[in-house]
C-alpha cells in the first residue's frame, strides 16, 4: 500500500480532471486538451511569461469544468455562439473558487463565453479580461476546427477557421487576441499539433514539468469535492451521491478500527469513485426503464473509466484502486477486472457496501428510495451469494441509523418520473 505524500503534483491533477470532463465529449475525448495547448501556444505569440502561458494550458484543460451533461457539451462544441452558454461558466467558476489549489483559474472560466464588447468592465484586472477572451477565442477556434480532423483535412480547412474568427474582432474577441491568434496559426504545424498523437506528445512534455503543492487533507479533500461535484452533478437523481457514500464509508471504516490517515484516504477514493460516469450519456443515466444489454455494458464501464483517470495521479495508487474496485465482488464475480478473495482491498470492500446503500435509500429515475432496512436486507442476499462482503455489511448493520443519516444529508429529492426499471 502507498503511504501518503507530502506534495500533491497539481499538473498530475489538472490532467486527471481534464481527462474526466474530456469523458463527457463521448466520442470526442481531446477538446479541453486541444483548447489548452493553443491557448499555451497563442499567450507564448503574445510574450506572456512562462507563469501565464502554463496558467493558459490550465485554463483551457479545466474552462469546461461545469459541464457534466452530454447534452450541453454538444452545443457547446456545435454552435459558435448561443444564450445559454453562460451558466455553465458561472457552475465551473464556482466549483473552482472552492478548491484552492485552482482557485486562480476561477476568473476565466467565469467569463470564457462573455464577447470582448462586454467583458471589461466586468473584470477590474485587465490580464484576467484578456485571459478569460482568449481561453474563449480558442475554444471556439476548435468547435470550428474539430469537424475536420484527421486525415490532414483541417489544414485544407484553416483558412476558413481563420477568416470567420477574424470577423469576430472587436466583437467577441479583443483585436490583439485576434492577431496573435492568426500570427501563431499561420503555418501548419499549429493544427497538426491538434492531431490525436500530437496532443499526447505535447501533454507528456507538459506532464513533466511538475507543480508540486502541499498534500494536505484539506488540499486531498477540495480536490476530491471538485471532481465529486462535477460528476454528481451529471444527473439531477445523483445529486449529493459522492458526499453521501463518502459518509458512509468513512463510518464504516471507524466501525471497523482503521487508522485515520487510511479512513482520510478512503474518502477521497468515495469522493472520486464515479468520476468515470462522466462519459455515461445522459439518456442512459437517466432513463426510466429498464436497460437493454448494451447499455448496461456501457453503464459498467464507468469504474474502468474511473481508473484511466486517476491511475495517473501520483501518490494515489491505493485511492485509484479503492474507487476503481467499488463494482468488485469478494469471489470474482464483479467488474472491470474479476479480482476476487485477498486481492481485493477491505477498503473496496467497504465502499462496496456504502455504495450500494447510499444509491439504494436515493431517489433514482427508475425506482423511489428504498428502506434502509429493506438495503440491508437486500445486501444480506449479495453476501450470501459472494457479491459483497459479511464483515462489511455487518458494520452497516451496526450502525444503521446513523449510516441512513448520512447517506441521505443534504440530498434533495427530485421530481422524477413513475418508477419501474432495472433495480438498483
Amino acid at each position: 500500500m502507498s503511504t501518503a505524500p507530502e506534495s500533491l503534483d497539481l499538473r498530475s491533477v489538472v490532467f486527471a480532471l481534464s481527462e474526466a470532463l474530456d469523458l463527457v465529449g463521448v466520442n470526442d475525448l481531446h477538446h479541453g486538451k486541444r483548447v489548452g495547448v493553443m491557448a499555451a501556444e497563442v499567450a507564448r505569440v503574445l510574450g506572456w511569461d512562462t507563469q501565464d502561458c502554463d496558467r493558459m494550458f490550465d485554463a483551457g484543460l479545466l474552462h469546461d469544468c461545469g459541464v457534466s451533461s452530454t447534452y450541453i457539451h454538444r452545443r457547446l462544441v456545435q454552435e459558435l455562439d448561443w444564450e445559454g452558454a453562460d451558466e455553465h461558466c458561472r457552475t465551473g467558476a464556482e466549483l473552482l473558487a472552492g478548491c484552492a489549489p485552482l482557485a486562480d483559474l476561477a476568473p476565466l472560466v467565469r467569463w470564457h463565453h462573455t464577447h470582448w464588447t462586454e467583458l471589461p468592465a466586468r473584470l477590474d484586472d485587465p490580464q484576467a479580461a484578456l485571459q478569460a477572451n482568449l481561453v474563449y477565442l480558442v475554444d471556439r477556434a476548435d468547435v470550428l476546427a474539430a469537424p475536420y480532423l484527421g486525415d490532414n483535412a483541417l489544414l485544407l480547412h484553416a483558412k476558413d477557421v481563420r477568416a470567420r474568427l477574424a470577423a469576430q474582432a472587436a466583437a467577441m474577441f479583443e483585436p490583439t487576441l485576434v492577431e496573435a491568434f492568426l500570427e501563431a496559426s499561420r503555418h501548419g504545424a499549429f493544427w497538426l499539433q491538434l492531431e490525436p498523437r500530437a496532443i499526447a506528445s505535447y501533454l507528456a512534455a507538459m506532464r513533466r514539468r511538475r507543480v508540486p503543492v502541499p498534500a494536505t487533507r484539506a488540499t486531498l479533500q477540495s480536490v476530491a469535492m471538485l471532481f465529486s461535484r462535477v460528476v454528481d452533478a451529471k444527473s439531477r437523481f445523483t445529486t449529493e451521491h459522492s458526499a453521501g457514500v463518502a459518509r458512509v464509508a468513512c463510518l464504516l471504516a471507524a466501525a471497523a478500527g482503521l487508522p485515520a490517515e487510511r479512513i482520510d484516504r478512503l474518502e477521497i477514493a468515495a469522493l472520486l469513485h464515479d468520476i468515470g460516469k462522466l462519459r455515461i450519456p445522459d439518456d442512459i443515466l437517466d432513463k426510466s426503464g429498464a436497460l437493454s444489454d448494451e447499455e448496461r455494458q456501457v453503464m459498467a464501464s464507468h469504474s474502468f473509466e474511473s481508473w484511466q483517470i486517476l491511475r495517473n495521479i501520483a501518490g494515489f495508487e491505493d485511492i485509484a484502486a479503492w474507487a476503481s474496485f467499488h463494482h468488485e465482488e469478494p469471489e470474482g464475480g464483479g467488474y472491470p477486472f474479476g479480482i476476487a478473495g485477498a486481492a481485493l482491498p477491505w477498503e473496496a470492500r467497504i465502499l462496496r457496501v456504502a455504495d450500494v446503500f447510499q444509491a439504494m435509500i436515493q431517489d433514482r429515475p427508475y425506482r423511489p428510495p428504498v428502506a434502509p432496512r429493506a438495503v440491508c436486507d437486500h445486501l444480506a442476499q449479495l453476501a450470501r451469494d459472494g457479491r459483497v462482503d459479511p464483515a462489511a455489511l455487518a458494520l452497516l448493520e451496526r450502525n444503521l441509523d446513523r449510516a441512513a443519516a448520512l447517506a441521505q444529508a443534504g440530498a434533495a429529492a427530485p421530481d422524477r418520473p413513475p418508477p419501474g426499471g432495472p433495480g438498483v
